[in-house]
C-alpha cells in the first residue's frame, strides 16, 4: 500500500519522461564537479525501471528498477545512501553493472524527498574506481538533493496552477458560449488601432456576415454591417467612453445578408492600461424583438388614447342623452342599438389590439428560445 501511494506520487509530479530541464542539468553537472564524480544522476524509481531525468556519463536514459542502487535508498528517506565496496556487497556483488559496464565500485545517492515523505528518487554520484564519502560530502550531497527537490515543488505547483487555469478557462468559455448575445474584449491602443482579443461563440449568431477570427485582428470590420446612417454615431460614442472613461452604451441598426435591419445593443465598461490602452469588457445584444415590443406597446397606447376617443366620447354622449331627456319606447330603442353598435365595435377593436400584443409576445418569445 505504501509503495502504491508512492508511485501516485510520483505520477503527480509529472516528470517522467519529459524532456530535460536546464535547471536540473545544471545542478547534475554542479553535483559531479564538486564531488569530482565521473558519473551523475538525477534518477526516479517507477513501478519495473529507473528513469533518468539529468544525466552526465552514461548514455542510457533508464534501467531496469531491479538493477538500480537507488531504489535501496526509497527505505532511508533521511540518509545518504553510500556503498563504497559494491563487489562485496551482498545487495550488488551480481549487480550488471557491477560486474560489466560501467562497472561499478562506489556509489552514494541524497533521496529526493517529498513534503509528505515519499522518496521519488535520489540525486547520486558513481565512481569506477573505489572511494569514501565523508560527513561533509553526504551533508553537501543531502543540501544538492533538497535543491533538486525544491525546484520539482515548484514546478509541480506551477503545472498544478496551470491546469486549474486551464480548468477555469474552458468553464468560462462553455458559460459565454451559452450567453445570450456576445461577451467581448474590445482594445483601442493610442494609436488607434482597434481590435477584439477576445469573443465569445455568440458573436456568430448575432453577426453571421463577420469571421470573428478576423475580428480579433481588426475590428474595424465591423464598422462594415452598422447601418451608414449609425456609423459615426457608433464612432463617436466609442471615442466619448475611450477619453472619458464612462460605460460605452450604445443602441444602433446593422445590416444583414437579406438586407433586413437589425437593431444591436452594446454596454461594455472601459479600463485604462499603463500604455494609455482602453479595455472595454462588455456584450453586445441583438435587441430587434425588444424594439419591435416596445413599438408595438406604444402603438398600443396610442390605439387606446387616439382610436378609442370616439366611440368612448359617443357612448358618453348617448349616456347623457339618456340621463337628461325623456324618451318614447322606439326612441329609447334607437339609442340602445346606437350603444349596442359602438360597445361591438369597442370590442372588436380591444380583441384586434389583443391579438396584436399576443402575436408580439410570441415573436419574441420564439426569439429568446433560439438564442
Amino acid at each position: 500500500m505504501q509503495e502504491a501511494a508512492r508511485i501516485q506520487e510520483l505520477r503527480e509530479y509529472r516528470i517522467l519522461d519529459t524532456l530535460p530541464e536546464k535547471e536540473l542539468d545544471e545542478l547534475v553537472e554542479i553535483t559531479s564537479a564538486i564531488n569530482d564524480a565521473p558519473i551523475c544522476l538525477l534518477t526516479f524509481i517507477d513501478k519495473d525501471r529507473q528513469w533518468f531525468k539529468s544525466v552526465k556519463g552514461l548514455a542510457t536514459r533508464e534501467t531496469l528498477r531491479q538493477d538500480s542502487f537507488c531504489r535501496h535508498a526509497l527505505e532511508f528517506p533521511k540518509e545518504v545512501l553510500v556503498v563504497t565496496d559494491p563487489c562485496n556487497d551482498p545487495r550488488f556483488k551480481n549487480n550488471p553493472f557491477v560486474v560489466g559496464l560501467p562497472g561499478i565500485k562506489f556509489y552514494a545517492g541524497a533521496p529526493l524527498e517529498t513534503p509528505k515523505g515519499y522518496v521519488l528518487g535520489t540525486l547520486c554520484i558513481i565512481d569506477t574506481k573505489p572511494r569514501e564519502f565523508s560527513d561533509n560530502q553526504k551533508k553537501a550531497l543531502q543540501l544538492l538533493a533538497k535543491k533538486a527537490m525544491d525546484y520539482l515543488e515548484t514546478r509541480k505547483q506551477l503545472l498544478d496552477q496551470d491546469d486549474l487555469l486551464e480548468h477555469n478557462i474552458t468553464r468560462l468559455r462553455k458559460l459565454t458560449d451559452q450567453a445570450p448575445g456576445a461577451i467581448y474584449q474590445l482594445e483601442l491602443s493610442p494609436d488607434g488601432r482597434l481590435h477584439f482579443p477576445f469573443i465569445s461563440k455568440g458573436f456568430a449568431t448575432i453577426h453571421p456576415m463577420l469571421d470573428p477570427q478576423l475580428l480579433k485582428e481588426n475590428a474595424e470590420v465591423a464598422f462594415t454591417v452598422i447601418h451608414p446612417d449609425d456609423v459615426e454615431m457608433v464612432r463617436q460614442s466609442l471615442i466619448d467612453s475611450f477619453t472619458q472613461l464612462t460605460n460605452w452604451e450604445v443602441e444602433y441598426r446593422v445590416l444583414e445578408e437579406e438586407g433586413e435591419v437589425h437593431w444591436h445593443w452594446s454596454n461594455a465598461k472601459p479600463e485604462r492600461k499603463e500604455d494609455g490602452t482602453v479595455v472595454w469588457y462588455g456584450t453586445f445584444q441583438d435587441i430587434t424583438q425588444r424594439k419591435e415590443y416596445i413599438q408595438t406597446l406604444e402603438q398600443i397606447l396610442f390605439d387606446i388614447s387616439h382610436v378609442m376617443r370616439k366611440p368612448v366620447a359617443t357612448l358618453l354622449g348617448l349616456t347623457t342623452a339618456l340621463q337628461s331627456y325623456p324618451m318614447d319606447p322606439s326612441t329609447l330603442h334607437t339609442y340602445v342599438d346606437h350603444i349596442q353598435a359602438v360597445s361591438k365595435e369597442m370590442d372588436a377593436f380591444i380583441h384586434q389590439l389583443n391579438d396584436t400584443y399576443q402575436q408580439t409576445i410570441t415573436k419574441v418569445t420564439k426569439s429568446n428560445g433560439q438564442e
